[in-house]
């Protein structure tokens, strides 16, 4: 069993996959597959070939394989904001939180011994590739509604009150934040794939330089809206 788990919204799932072993090699499995195969290519069928079992097995825990990607994209921001809290907790300086978050966001991702059955690594890759997947639906509000997007939005909030900290009178606290988590894995995806769309190199360097990038943006906004304000 994981050392942590992490209070998701139960309309993500049927059954909390983190309480059960096969749960648990439901989502380690899926996190690998379709890191491997892509989300078109990857299907109930497929997994439960992988991990021994049946799809009505995998029926009595996700609703489909949609609802799947939901939930891994929502574990993944709680972890993510589980490791901000870490590195953040010691530290009082809004100025000082906002740069270790664009630090922990932009990092590369390694695996977390806390949660044994979640190869981060791989659902990191996922979230590049697939995350517009989750949103860019006819269902989108109505998933909404259901808070599907907590997650996403738990983090924002969290980072744009440290902006707000450090200049109350920037406009656009929540529109800058949700940018900069974006732009992050969405420039990690076009030095990768599409490299005219970016400046970043994919090279041992290329997380740094997101980092830099992000950081720019963050605090040249503020600092235009400070001087605007005085």
């Amino acid at each position: 069993m994981p050392t942590l788990l992490f209070k998701l919204n139960d309309h993500l799932y049927l059954r909390d996959p983190q309480h059960t072993l096969l749960g648990q090699n439901i989502v380690r499995a899926s996190i690998d597959m379709i890191d491997q195969l892509g989300f078109e290519q990857f299907t109930f069928k497929k997994l439960a070939m992988e991990i021994d079992s049946t799809e009505a097995s995998i029926y009595r825990y996700f609703e489909n394989k949609h609802r799947l990607l939901l939930y891994l994209i929502a574990w993944y921001w709680s972890w993510l904001e589980y490791r901000i809290d870490l590195i953040t907790n010691t530290i009082s300086d809004s100025k000082e939180k906002l740069k270790a978050s664009l630090k922990v966001i932009t990092e590369e991702k390694k695996f977390d011994s806390n949660f044994e059955f979640i190869n981060e690594e791989a659902l990191y890759h996922i979230v590049v590739a697939e995350l517009d997947k989750t949103f860019l639906t006819k269902s989108v509000d109505e998933d909404n509604k259901e808070g599907l997007f907590g997650g996403f939005k738990s983090l924002c909030k969290k980072i744009a009150g440290w902006v707000i900290e450090v200049n109350p009178h920037y406009p656009y606290p929540n529109s800058l934040v949700s940018t900069l988590l974006l732009a992050a894995k969405q420039q990690d995806f076009f030095a990768e794939h599409l490299p005219s769309l970016t400046n970043i190199k994919k090279n041992e360097s290329a997380q740094i330089e997101i980092e830099h990038f992000l950081e720019t943006i963050l605090f040249n906004s503020l600092l235009a809206n400070n001087t605007t304000n005085a």
